[in-house]
């Protein structure tokens, strides 16, 4: 009985030397998972992208980013436990968001070279691409690079197909012409502005395979690696993350299968010879982008009502001040219209956008460097317009005011600015109009108004001039209906 209790103290004490060393073990592990996550966990990041670059990152019909880009992300961000952010800009934008530091990293089937090893941090490779080239799917003429001689090839601005076709262009002889998104490069080559596109073959492949009317006519050539990539230097364990979660999808299997989702089972895109989808009508076409459009309609609206709000009392303002006696204040107004009128809009959108936040160390809200952008240069306008309406009015009308005891700043609120009104509404409200159209450039910065929104579509459908022509309607109507209500306020106004 005596021997039975010693053996199963024995086998207690061995059981708890068992489960602790066990736990311990647990421990570790927990220890190190937790080390691997802890310096990114929770955290919120900002990571901008192309807009035109299916499959890696386009939207859907429901107007979400979808993409091999935007998969792997979210996948590793959740493997890691940190959020991210998209910022959809386009690739120069994207590059410009990141070192202005609008956005912690880059992921945008972006390739890795020497170059820009020297001035980003990259993750490990998640993507090796390769180049093709592609023609209209109705020439027979060109066969191969050996057929280009006195040709234009067109590729995308800073992408891998730009530097390939950039650099056999002397061998081949042909001309090279970069544009900054694939649809805009298809429907060159479709419209004969171009014989041929170079391009990333799994691009290339997906939109043949949506029905962009090209077709390719040359095998791939094997290209570079993708990567994520942080600002030298900068955001170090956000790309640490990035490479651990990375590793752990491809051991899972994760990785391979968000590779299928969008390029086949053997995670590889075959040359594509025609059109292997049917296309949808022009009505199911409406009506799938219907929704995107509305929003970026309503977004339009908004921008320029709030800008020009802003800019109107810019133009009121400095326009008194352009008129008025006291010299250096009307040099100041002077000066304002002269910078604002002599600069392009999109250098200021660039600027507020990019610029300041670089110079006062914090971010911008897009919509904040959108209403300065077209407030600030319609106001150069309006102060003009303000101007010239109060110049027009008779010079006598102030001097009778005066003669008859009214102050200067009197004669001008009773008098001649009633008067200038009626002459400078017609001019005001065309200036409302051109508002409404350059709030288009705002897509530059990424900010999500009419036109970002098509583009938004005809990048994943390839479906170009008919995606623009339902822009086109869109904006007529908008703009007769506003052109209608604001002419109708000018007449109860000015008692027409």
């Amino acid at each position: 009985m005596r021997r039975a209790t010693q053996w199963r103290r024995a086998f207690g004490m061995l059981l708890a030397l068992v489960l602790c060393v066990a736990g311990l073990g647990t421990v570790g592990v927990s220890s190190a998972q937790a080390a691997q996550v802890s310096e990114v966990q929770g955290k919120t990041f900002k990571v901008a992208t192309d807009t035109t670059f299916a499959p890696f990152e386009f939207r859907d019909s429901s107007g979400q980013m979808v993409g091999i880009d935007m998969d792997l992300l979210h996948a590793i961000a959740k493997d890691q436990g940190f959020n991210v952010q998209i910022q959809s800009l386009g690739f120069n934008a994207a590059l410009q968001a990141m070192s202005s530091g609008q956005a912690d990293g880059v992921i945008a089937g972006m390739t890795i070279t020497d170059e820009r090893k020297a001035i980003y941090d990259f993750s490990d490779s998640y993507f090796q691409s390769g180049v093709q080239m592609a023609i209209a799917k109705n020439n027979d003429a060109i066969k191969g690079y050996e057929d280009l001689k006195g040709k234009t090839v067109v590729a995308k601005t800073g992408a891998e197909g730009e530097m390939f076709a950039k650099k056999n262009a002397a061998k081949y002889g042909y001309t090279v012409k970069s544009v900054d998104q694939s649809a805009t490069m298809y429907e060159m080559v479709k419209s004969g502005n171009a014989d041929a596109v170079v391009d990333d073959y799994p691009v290339l492949a997906y939109g043949i395979q949506q029905g962009n009317g090209l077709k390719t006519v040359t095998p791939k050539v094997p290209g570079g690696d993708y990567g994520f990539a942080v600002n030298k230097g900068q955001n170090a364990d956000l790309l640490k993350a990035f490479n651990a979660g990375l590793a752990n999808l491809k051991k899972s299997g994760e990785y391979d299968k968000i590779l299928a989702k969008y390029l086949g089972e053997d995670s590889s895109v075959k040359p594509a010879t025609a059109d292997s989808t049917a296309k949808k009508s022009f009505i199911d076409l409406a009506k799938d982008a219907f929704p995107a459009l509305m929003t970026g309609l309503k977004n339009t609206m908004l921008i320029t009502a709030i800008s020009f709000v802003i800019a109107l009392v810019l133009g009121i303002v400095l326009g008194l001040v352009r008129v008025s006696p006291n010299k250096p204040l009307s040099w100041v107004a002077r000066v304002y219209v002269a910078v604002f009128r002599g600069t392009p809009i999109l250098v200021w959108a660039f600027f507020f956008y990019f610029g300041i936040p670089q110079i006062i160390g914090h971010s911008i809200n897009i919509w904040v460097a959108g209403a300065l952008t077209l407030s600030l240069n319609a106001g150069a306008y309006l102060v003009e317009i303000v101007r010239g309406a109060i110049e027009s009015v008779n010079h006598g009308q102030m001097e009778g005011a005066r003669s008859l005891g009214l102050s200067y700043n009197q004669a001008m609120r009773k008098v001649i600015l009633p008067q200038a009104v009626k002459i400078g509404t017609p001019a005001i409200i065309n200036q409302l109009v051109i508002m409404l159209k350059d709030s288009s450039l705002l897509l530059a910065i990424g900010f999500g108004e009419l036109l970002y929104q098509a583009q938004q579509i005809y990048a994943a459908n390839f479906r170009v001039t008919e995606t623009l022509l339902m822009v086109g309607v869109i904006y007529f109507v908008a703009i007769t209906l506003l052109t209608w209500l604001a002419n109708i306020v000018d007449r109860r106004m000015n008692k027409r």
